[in-house]
């Protein structure tokens, strides 16, 4: 068993240096993705599909828009174009915007702070599977007075009822659909 894997994975390795070598990649373009880490001659073009894809509803494209805006690497900083491709992507259900949404508005980046906003957008971000931002709602809690943190426990209540409510009209196979 130990031979027939090492023998396969020989033969995958041979077979991607013949590929490479003969400047006939097998590997398969991310077109029509968004990415932005490109040489500079070709960032215009690529900020171009980028927003083209963002626009279509591309909530990873929105993401890395937000993303370009927000850490100014290839651009000057644009906190309004960062939260706004962050909202859309959030709304979306993008984990990781959410998750930097979320601490944009803890630390008042392009908008007023607020505890209670970064809270649910927080926790909403770590529903959705971004590990970091459990701890980033857990430290904005903290932060937070008795009041504030009722406030945002009974908006994501009412968050969560929706939803829920949401699935069980999808369809009678849902999981949370109401017993008969």
């Amino acid at each position: 068993m130990i031979r027939t894997r090492s023998i396969l994975s020989l033969c995958c390795l041979l077979l991607s240096l013949q590929v490479f070598a003969s400047g006939n990649s097998l590997l398969i373009p991310a077109t029509g993705r968004c990415v932005l880490n490109v040489p500079a001659e070709d960032l215009s073009e690529a900020l171009n599909t980028c927003q083209a894809l963002a626009v279509a509803g591309d909530d990873q494209a929105q993401f890395e828009l937000g993303e370009y805006f927000y850490t100014g690497q290839y651009t000057q900083q644009d906190l309004q174009q960062a939260l706004h491709w962050y909202e859309q992507a959030s709304l979306a259900g993008h984990a990781e915007a959410q998750r930097r949404l979320g601490t944009m508005f803890f630390k008042g980046e392009g908008v007023p702070a607020s505890n209670i906003q970064a809270f649910i957008v927080l926790k909403m971000s770590a529903v959705n599977g971004s590990e970091e931002a459990l701890d980033g709602a857990d430290l904005v809690a903290e932060q937070m007075t008795k009041e504030e943190l009722a406030v945002a426990t009974q908006i994501l209540g009412h968050i969560f009822r929706n939803y829920l409510l949401e699935l069980q009209t999808l369809d009678g196979d849902s999981p949370f659909a109401p017993l008969p």
